[in-house]
């Protein structure tokens, strides 16, 4: 016999092919077809007697598990030694034997019957609330948090625990005191949210929990996100800021509400001037947060560390609360309280995700350096933001180190018709919320912001940020380049130097891990720019504005306290 690859079905396009015998004569068609009858006979009567000794429960089985042997044997055969008389080959195995098309479409039907049952349980805990499917094996429930927690948070399109909330959310369900640090954008508010309402929904009591946070815009923020993870239940959350009215703030004090979010300021306020009656539910308090703790603890002129001593001495002993600290920036204040005595408490637990990076600041931030002469730094601004890679951007904040310098520089911008609003403590709440509620619907394209902006605030997508001032802080600097490249996003930071801050970059590129290096864009020359376009216009504009401050008007140009001053 010749080889099988010389007759072989499968190794050229089918056609009517003729088999020869070893004389070289021809094999007539029905002794092929015939020969390989009796092989598939053949085979089939060898599966049968080694399935013979088979239970008869699992006579079907065998039966299934022979007929597709048979098929595929019988297959074989037809490749090895039968002809065809058409182009397709299935009119040849079913003219063969007409059981074998039979047997091939039941052992199909069964493997796939098999194949379809198992998906149904691939999803092996799962429980309804609110109408809603939750799959309980879900990153979140991996960390132990409740299925109807699990649901909130996936209407709010948080699927995923980050870092932090890994390593944080269960030792706080287990009652330890955390000290975490992790970058801007990773998720703080809902590492400690989360188990504060899934403690509280376990045994609701008023005043459960205190969050303490340095800035009111921070405290709103932290606000509507423990209503909108609490919306399935009957939490009770108050915000206590400056800005508003006392008398307000401690009736809604008095009626024990379950969740405090508070400015130390205002509490602090409250515990000096209000009764024994409006503060009574501090003494019963489990859990104390300090968002941004490094702000916080921060010793020196303008420290919030007196007001912070008042409120914690509200609340119950250390060794009867739990205590939760969180910062983008680990400072020697905050890690202090590691080693301070716990007598009859376990360890704190930190947890430090940037140690595992050389970076303080998102990888998908890119910062940059503008020189500049002091003396024309209101001119840069204004050609900085009109250059063409920057008029597509959307959303840009200017940082200042002074409100006065922000409520000039809204002023001028505003004169020199770019879309702009601010935000710093000068101005009243109002305001204030106002403002940074424009900014995030991208009423404004451009906010000019003092340090208050720079901490917590989530506002998604923050194109580029500029430090018109350096920071004296490092720190700072973290917080402030850090309202850029959110959750993933990319981002851009520029900032303006002259001669007397080139100490301050180095100790900022220190403490980054990272070399900044100049600003540069195709075919743009901002220092021509700035002499051929910018100088003058901006030099009369400025004059404008200060004669408008002198004269007591806002940044609309309404007269305001010279109006009052001539009324008097």
């Amino acid at each position: 016999m010749k080889p099988q690859d010389e007759y072989d079905i499968s190794a050229r396009p089918l056609k009517k092919q003729k088999i020869h015998t070893a004389e070289g004569k021809p094999v007539p068609l029905h002794h092929r077809a015939a020969g390989s009858r009796k092989k598939s006979v053949a085979n089939g009567r060898r599966k049968n007697d080694r399935h013979a000794g088979g239970k008869l429960d699992s006579f079907d089985n065998d039966l299934a598990l022979e007929e597709g042997s048979d098929s595929h044997d019988s297959g074989k055969d037809l490749e090895e030694g039968s002809d065809s008389h058409d182009d397709e080959p299935k009119p040849i195995a079913s003219s063969l034997d007409g059981g074998l098309a039979t047997t091939k479409t039941v052992s199909r039907i069964k493997p796939r019957s098999k194949a379809t049952s198992t998906p149904s349980h691939h999803i092996e805990h799962t429980e309804i609330n609110n109408g809603k499917i939750v799959d309980a094996e879900s990153s979140f429930a991996t960390i132990d948090v409740v299925p109807w927690l699990i649901a909130s948070l996936a209407a709010m399109e948080i699927r995923r625990p980050t870092a932090i909330q890994k390593s944080c959310i269960p030792q706080i369900l287990k009652g330890q005191d955390v000290i975490g640090g992790s970058k801007t954008g990773s998720g703080k508010t809902i590492t400690f949210a989360v188990p504060i309402i899934q403690k509280w929904a376990e045994d609701p009591m008023g005043i459960f929990a205190l969050v303490l946070t340095p800035t009111r815009e921070l405290a709103l923020q932290i606000f509507e996100q423990f209503n909108a993870i609490s919306a399935p239940q009957s939490m009770k959350t108050i915000l206590i800021t400056g800005g508003s009215e006392l008398r307000t703030q401690a009736i809604a004090l008095a009626s024990r509400p379950h969740v405090v979010i508070a400015t130390p300021g205002r509490l602090a306020d409250h515990i000096n001037t209000s009764g024994s009656d409006t503060m009574a539910g501090f003494q019963r308090t489990r859990i104390v947060v300090l968002d941004e703790a490094d702000r916080l603890l921060t010793p020196g002129p303008g420290s919030m560390l007196p007001d912070v001593e008042t409120c914690l001495g509200a609340l119950p002993p250390s060794s009867a609360r739990q205590t939760c600290l969180f910062t983008a920036t680990l400072t020697q204040e905050v890690m202090a309280l590691r080693d301070m005595p716990r007598p009859g408490k376990a360890p704190i637990y930190v947890c430090d995700i940037d140690s595992e990076s050389d970076l303080a600041i998102p990888t998908t931030l890119h910062q940059a350096y503008l020189l500049v002469p002091p003396v024309m730094k209101e001119a840069y601004l204004h050609i900085l933001l009109l250059t063409p890679i920057n008029t597509t951007k959307k959303s840009i904040i200017v940082f200042c180190n002074r409100t006065k310098t922000a409520d000039l520089l809204e002023r001028l911008l505003r004169g020199l018709e770019h879309s702009v609003t601010s935000l710093h403590s000068k101005l009243p709440q109002r305001d204030r919320t106002s403002n940074l509620s424009r900014f995030r619907a991208r009423a404004a394209r451009i906010l000019i912001a003092s340090d208050v902006a720079s901490r917590g605030l989530d506002i998604p997508e923050v194109d580029l940020v500029i430090n018109y001032d350096v920071p004296r802080n490092p720190d700072d600097y973290i917080h402030r380049v850090g309202r850029s490249a959110r959750a993933g996003r990319k981002g851009d930071s520029v900032i303006m130097v002259d001669r007397r801050d080139i100490e301050l970059i180095l100790a900022i590129e220190a403490r980054v891990g990272q070399k900044m290096t100049e600003y540069a864009e195709d075919g743009v020359s901002i220092q021509t720019r700035v002499v051929r376009d910018a100088l003058k216009l901006v030099g009369e504009k400025k004059r404008e504005v200060i004669i408008g401050i002198e004269e007591g008007r806002d940044v609309k140009g309404n007269r305001t306290r010279g109006r009052i001053r001539r009324l008097e």
